[in-house]
């Protein structure tokens, strides 16, 4: 499948002209109650699997993407950000689609939908399993059946985490546009005349020339559903004929442990998360989000009865500390890119 340039930017990926993913570390939740958005903890590195040809096994290489180190049961999040033009994001773990439970597919889907939209949904932290939740993402290894991908499809071939981004069509995208410039101009009538690099428009509005080491060894880890925090996956407003057929972009995650980050790379994995506890003891935040203006998806049938890793490899012992109302804070709605990441069969 021919689809757009990938690159890795600092930790970020950039889907061609899609927009920016961030993998973020963060507070793994209780499996019972629901919760507060937990903090980002920083980002996991990211580096391109075919520089490591050498030393990653084969199933990698032929997939191609990327890669990065997670420990046993640690969380994450997925941060949007960058996509000035409306883009529709598919993400896959293990190939199932984390807003819709189905297997994953060819294209977009609207009924279930089976995409985020950006910019507008800014952040994933877990699957479509609730009514205005959602479970949280959690590293597994493959091979007990504790995945979603194990419990959706019996099966736990994939693992890792995939992406792939679709644009407006032609004629969409170019109504998009002009609706922008026209609000662009409303603007310049109020305020004078502006600079518009000061301004937060899309570039093609700034005018000409403005663009819109070791021996390998095996990686299977995939993500399993943690705790329950509050937070809306937004039901698209556009018809599904708005959007490309073909993706712009597509990316591979692959999740490793990290002795095998180690073994690959040669380099030191980030250390091992904060404790929990601790973090909400020092009265650090929490956080909570909404859109009101955004109509959140209903659960995903399949997603709803994905039991917790807990359940497959023991009980969380971890001190858990409820943080206090005062530490829950509400959200209001770079150099150049590296080398191209290459994409592979999957």
């Amino acid at each position: 499948m021919a689809t757009g340039t990938v690159r890795i930017d600092g930790n970020s990926l950039l889907l061609g002209d899609g927009g920016r993913v961030r993998f973020i570390r963060t507070l793994r939740l209780p499996e019972t109650g629901t919760h507060p958005l937990p903090p980002g903890l920083g980002e996991f590195p990211l580096r391109r699997v075919e520089d490591y040809a050498a030393s990653v096994p084969p199933a990698m290489r032929k997939r191609g993407g990327v890669m990065l180190p997670m420990y046993l049961r640690e969380a994450m999040w997925l941060s949007f950000a960058g996509s000035r033009e409306p883009t529709a994001l598919q993400v896959g773990v293990g190939k199932v689609c984390a807003v819709s439970g189905e297997p994953w597919g060819d294209g977009l889907s609207s009924r279930p939908q089976n995409y985020v939209v950006l910019p507008r949904q800014p952040w994933l932290d877990g699957i479509n399993s609730g009514t205005g939740t959602v479970r949280q993402f959690v590293a597994v290894p493959l091979g007990l059946g504790a995945t979603v991908e194990g419990q959706v499809t019996g099966e736990e071939t994939w693992g890792g985490v995939q992406l792939r981004s679709f644009p407006l069509e032609a004629g969409a995208l170019a109504a998009w546009r002009e609706e922008e410039r026209r609000k662009a101009e409303r603007m310049r009538q109020r305020v004078g005349s502006l600079d518009l690099e000061e301004l937060d428009v899309p570039d093609f509005l700034k005018g000409p020339g403005a663009a819109p080491a070791g021996a390998p060894v095996p990686a299977a880890m995939g993500l399993g559903a943690g705790g329950t925090m509050r937070q809306e996956v937004y039901r698209d407003t556009r018809a599904p004929a708005e959007w490309a057929d073909e993706p712009s972009a597509r990316v591979f995650v692959h999740l490793v442990t990290p002795p095998q980050w180690r073994a690959i790379t040669g380099e030191e994995p980030p250390p091992s998360p904060v404790d929990r506890a601790a973090y909400t003891q020092a009265g650090l935040p929490w956080y909570e989000y909404g859109d009101d203006t955004a109509t959140d998806l209903s659960p995903a049938p399949a997603l709803t009865d994905v039991k917790p890793v807990g359940q497959w490899i023991g009980d969380d012992h971890a001190p858990w500390a409820e943080p206090g109302p005062h530490q829950i804070q509400p959200l209001g709605d770079a150099p150049a890119p590296g080398s191209p990441v290459a994409d592979g069969d999957w």
